[in-house]
């Protein structure tokens, strides 16, 4: 079957027996076709809450998440790979604190769901409240229906069911230090930020966004009858450098992808009707980008320079411009998507007005016009994925992080290899002394002998201040119609060091706070160099006769 989508969002269906195993029977039935999921669980009844039908209580979200963990390993597209699902879920439920234990290596095993992937869908409120360190009510679904409503609607529901219905209260930075500890031991739950998604998104007139994918960059609107559907593409950044980086060319492979992706959406097979009723409405699509760490070093800059952070606007300005071109003009050939009417886009409104810029790189004015009267294709355009193996492939860096080093070693079916900055060994003279430095020092060369210059140029990513990371995501957020997979790392985080990232990404007004919280081991293994002169004691034992020295490191 051709299967070409890579994201899939969904909703449970009901708080019922019959919504939540028909909800579980889609997510089987996409995960076999190697679909990434993405769930909302928020309108599921918390432990306790009363069973009209069985006259009882209920069990809470936990046992029925590990129903979903079973499901994603048993259904494994042929035991090629367990299917992959994100549970998303909003800190007003009543479930919370047992939600972020289920990935945790010690507790009840009877509690545990370490195969699904957690994430938060976290309203500004409990934001506000937890920097003014305020109180914070938890919430039954049975009891207030807080997932269909975001910003200053939330808001109002959410302090009203606080003066008038019975809920669990805690203070905020007590639940909040519990997110954070289980950040540092698991790396998850993912931070997306509900009323952010919500207002900047050219869906928001559809109805509530209630989840994002599997990587937490799709943001789209679900409902028991839609299961939204985005069909991805990665850029190679590294493809348009020449002597300067073509962003004329860029813009032109853009406009090529859009093109390509919207016939994709057209012949791609489905495996949920509710799929194909969600991507023929709305057709959205996800572009991102690989190699922008490897294009940043290529013009001799810094990631962590403002000179760095203005060309990475600069590069998602001229993706989006184009590609809104190419998705105007697909509108005129072919028509528009059928739920564009009463969009933002529909009145004028882009992506970047929502952040008050006015970019001047391209003539948006007349683009404008032409949207208002021609329409889109595609309710949405830009998302920047995770690119893991096909920028192995191609021999880019990941995505839009920095490389987390420029030597290590990676293990495939086929065997184990070295992986190489290519960009650095082109701009070193002297790579084989170098290389020696930095396969003791795990990447590094910052005590290499080279210029501080390139010192600086190739940092990895452990050894520069995230803030840097979160500052290219917010420059290029007014550009991304969708969100990004920013992963944040940092080698030993403390809880300080997390709260302050978080604060940072929300005051910046990203969409995604964090996709992983990436760190180090306590303890590395120790770094051996063998010397080309040097022989193991086998060698040794094998060529007696030969008066070469023996290197007693690596001879255990």
């Amino acid at each position: 079957k051709g299967q070409y989508a890579s994201c899939f969002l969904g909703v449970m269906q009901d708080d019922s027996i019959l919504g939540i195993f028909n909800t579980v029977k889609q997510c089987a039935l996409i995960s076999k076709t190697a679909g990434g999921i993405g769930l909302s669980i928020s309108n599921i009844r918390a432990t306790g809450a009363h069973i009209n039908g069985a006259m009882g209580k209920s069990n809470g979200i936990v046992p029925m998440l590990r129903v979903f963990n079973e499901t994603a390993r048993y259904v494994d597209q042929g035991r090629r790979r367990k299917g992959s699902f994100a549970m998303y879920i909003e800190p007003w439920h009543a479930d919370i604190e047992a939600f972020l234990e289920l990935r945790k290596n010690h507790g009840d095993e009877n509690a545990k769901a370490r195969d699904l992937f957690t994430a938060l869908w976290v309203p500004d409120l409990f934001m506000q409240r937890v920097k003014e360190d305020k109180m914070w009510t938890l919430f039954c679904p049975s009891v207030v229906n807080l997932q269909d409503v975001h910003s200053e609607a939330f808001n109002k529901m959410y302090e009203h069911a606080e003066a008038n219905l019975q809920g669990k209260r805690i203070r905020a930075r007590d639940l909040w230090e519990k997110i954070i500890r289980t950040q540092i031991e698991t790396g998850t739950p993912y931070m997306v930020y509900k009323d952010r998604v919500n207002s900047h998104s050219n869906q928001q007139h559809l109805g509530t966004i209630k989840g994002a994918n599997l990587c937490a960059e799709v943001t789209e609107y679900t409902s028991p009858d839609e299961i939204a559907v985005c069909t991805l593409a990665s850029i190679a950044l590294p493809s348009f450098m020449g002597s300067e980086f073509d962003f004329e060319k860029l813009g032109a492979t853009v406009e090529k992808v859009v093109r390509n992706l919207d016939r994709v959406i057209d012949v791609t097979y489905y495996p949920l009707g509710e799929a194909q009723n969600s991507n023929s409405k709305h057709r959205p699509m996800g572009i991102g980008v690989q190699g922008l760490a490897d294009v940043i070093q290529m013009n001799k800059m810094a990631y962590d320079s403002e000179e760095a952070v203005r060309f990475d606007a600069e590069i998602f300005e001229t993706m989006y411009y184009h590609a809104l071109k190419s998705s105007c003009q697909l509108a005129r050939e072919r028509g528009v998507h059928s739920s564009f009417e009463g969009s933002p886009a529909s009145k004028g409104t882009l992506q970047f007005d929502f952040y008050g810029l006015s970019p001047s790189r391209f003539d948006w004015a007349a683009l404008k016009e032409d949207i208002k009267l021609y329409g889109l294709r595609n309710s949405l355009l830009l998302a920047v994925m995770p690119t893991a193996s096909t920028a192995q492939i191609l021999g880019n860096s990941e995505g839009t992080d920095p490389r987390t080093s420029n030597l290590y070693s990676r293990r495939v079916l086929s065997g184990e290899f070295m992986v190489e900055n290519h960009v650095l060994r082109s701009q070193v003279d002297n790579w084989d002394e170098v290389k020696k430095v930095m396969l003791r020092d795990y990447g590094s060369v910052q005590k290499a002998p080279v210029s501080d210059e390139i010192k600086a140029r190739f940092k990895t990513v452990w050894e520069m201040s995230q803030k840097w990371v979160i500052k290219h995501a917010a420059a290029r957020q007014p550009f991304i119609c969708q969100s990004q997979s920013m992963n944040l790392f940092l080698a030993e985080p403390t809880i300080n060091q997390v709260n302050a990232m978080h604060f940072y990404a929300w005051s910046s007004k990203l969409k995604t706070g964090m996709y992983y919280l990436r760190t180090r081991p306590k303890v590395n293994p120790v770094q051996v160099i063998r010397d080309a002169h040097c022989v193991t004691h086998r060698d040794a034992h094998r060529d007696a006769h030969r008066e070469e020295p023996v290197c007693e490191s690596c001879s255990a």
